[in-house]
């Protein structure tokens, strides 16, 4: 027999205002990501600079509202000046934080007009690791001052006669990981400072921009949340937002751990916010600080061996070995594999899982304001050499992003819950236990200006489905128009997409349907 579930929606109970910028995709020079996906100067569809006009159809058709780029970790070693001007005069550098040449082919102009041809935002992150101040500073004239200057009239010479206009800048990138090339981690303090410094610095260059300042890169790290207090009480006043990272793990086949990802999310957001506002408090301040998840993630991983009395931080030389033998890659476009868009697991268990986190986010709508997938922009079209298709993570991510705008309202879900007892997957993923996880999971976007209400469902079982009852009652002169659901009984199969379910019953407001395990589900509501 299924299951029972309800969930009742009241437009009365509002969390929050829903950014456009909560459905962004995050990009960095791993791989064939950039050399191969973006950049292909021999692809048939190659336009004048050599960009894939195939993926930058695809995307600009998809929506993406913005990309934070140039990177990851890829940055903190990275001379933005190295990347303009005319390419032959371009350096050549080791990125030491994936071992591969850079050729600087793709530099900062060639970021920035990519994102225009896409239609998104840009949000720029800087070199807060081998960085300095003059090299923000510098970076943000020549990015957005009109003209008058050395960097600004050096734009115009480079072919970009218009300022670029990026409004949100990132202070570095996970600058607490031993990984980083110039981490802070061993002290926190003294990059709060600086973050502080340059933030107040390039907002002397442009008064409209924003910026973030770096949080600890995982709630799994020890030093967490001590750091980011830290760094917070130097800086709290001159930054806008904080950037978070979350990569949640589950062991391959291990259902009950991923479907629960979202849960990890709500403890890492619930915990950081609170921290914010205490720090709030410290400072005297009346601002609330916004939070930026700009790169997440949920997967699956093999399993490996756990060396037990050793916890989560492991010491620098073990994340990059030092190997002999190891030699630098050069990425060629011209021969590149194919993108991915999940890993060591389902197209469509990839799909519910990323998902999963944007109802999450959705939930947290009054301060979560920014959020890039990190495999989004592959979720939303996926390339190969020969050219471009979609997953099932493309229909989840555009149903959010179509139809999770306006206001974000509060779920009451009542439903049957399953617990996940604590884990690891390797010395770096290690998970606690969590109680009474909800079987479905759930979040409603009220957009009063359209005249739609939109409730997201996912049923996180993966062994029974359910009867459902939706009880929108209290939302006046609404009627139930649809309700499209994804599912698959071959949970490997890369062809599921949403369906209209026409057995779909609706009383009113009052609507009942039958949930299949492991499914998205999208109820839409219209104004009469």
């Amino acid at each position: 027999m299924s299951k029972k579930a309800k969930v009742s929606v009241n437009p009365n109970f509002k969390i929050g205002e829903i950014s456009k910028r909560l459905y962004g995709a995050f990009l960095e020079p791993i791989g064939t990501m950039v050399n191969g996906s973006m950049y292909n100067p021999n692809h048939p569809t190659a336009d004048e600079q050599g960009f894939r006009k195939d993926w930058i159809d695809a995307l600009k058709e998809f929506g993406i509202p913005a990309v934070r780029l140039p990177g990851g970790n890829f940055v903190s070693g990275w001379d933005w000046k190295d990347s303009i001007g005319p390419k032959d005069l371009r350096k050549k550098h080791l990125d030491l934080a994936w071992h591969q040449y850079y050729t600087n082919d793709i530099g900062h102009d060639e970021y920035l007009q990519w994102t225009e041809k896409i239609g998104a935002e840009p949000m720029y992150t800087l070199n807060l690791g081998t960085g300095d101040i003059n090299d923000a500073v510098y970076n943000v004239e020549y990015t957005n001052h009109e003209g008058g200057t050395y960097w600004s009239d050096l734009r115009k010479k480079n072919g970009h006669d218009k300022p670029y206009g990026v409004k949100m800048w990132y202070l570095g990138n996970e600058m607490d990981g031993p990984w980083q090339v110039a981490s802070w981690e061993k002290d926190p303090k003294a990059y709060g400072v600086k973050a502080n410094e340059v933030s107040k610095a390039i907002k002397w260059v442009d008064g409209t921009i924003e910026t973030a300042v770096c949080v600890s890169s995982s709630p799994d790290v020890l030093h967490y949340p001590d750091w980011d207090e830290k760094v917070l009480r130097e800086c709290y006043n001159s930054v806008d937002y904080v950037s978070l990272h979350m990569y949640q793990s589950a062991a391959i086949g291990n259902y009950a751990q991923f479907m629960a990802a979202a849960r990890y999310y709500e403890d890492y957001i619930r915990t950081e916010i609170g921290l914010c506002d205490y720090v709030q408090t410290l400072c005297r301040s009346p601002k609330k600080m916004m939070l930026s998840f700009d790169e997440y993630g949920t997967m699956f991983l093999p399993q490996q061996e756990i060396h037990f009395g050793r916890e989560v931080y492991i010491e620098p030389g073990t994340y990059y070995p030092q190997h002999n033998d190891r030699e630098y890659i050069l990425h060629d476009p011209n021969n590149m594999g194919e993108m991915y868009s999940h890993r060591f697991g389902s197209p469509i268990l990839s799909a519910l899982g990323n998902a999963g986190v944007l109802l999450e986010m959705l939930r947290h709508a009054d301060r979560v304001k920014i959020a890039c997938m990190t495999g989004g922009l592959g979720t939303a079209a996926t390339t190969s050499a020969e050219g471009v298709y979609i997953t099932p993570g493309h229909y989840t991510y555009l149903d959010l992003l179509r139809y999770g705008q306006g206001v974000s309202l509060t779920p009451v879900v009542e439903c049957e819950k399953f617990d996940v007892a604590s884990f690891a997957i390797d010395d770096n993923h290690k998970s606690p236990e969590q109680k009474d996880v909800d079987l479905i999971d759930c979040a409603a976007a009220f957009n009063e200006e359209k005249g739609e209400l939109t409730v997201f469902v996912i049923n996180r079982d993966w062994e029974e489905d359910a009867e459902f009852t939706l009880n929108v009652s209290e939302l006046d002169g609404y009627r139930f128009d649809s309700h499209y659901e994804m599912f698959s009984e071959d949970l490997e199969s890369n062809d599921a997409a949403p369906v209209k379910n026409e057995e779909t019953k609706a009383d009113g407001t009052v609507v009942t349907a039958g949930l299949k395990k492991l499914s998205w589900n999208v109820f839409r509501f219209v104004k009469d």
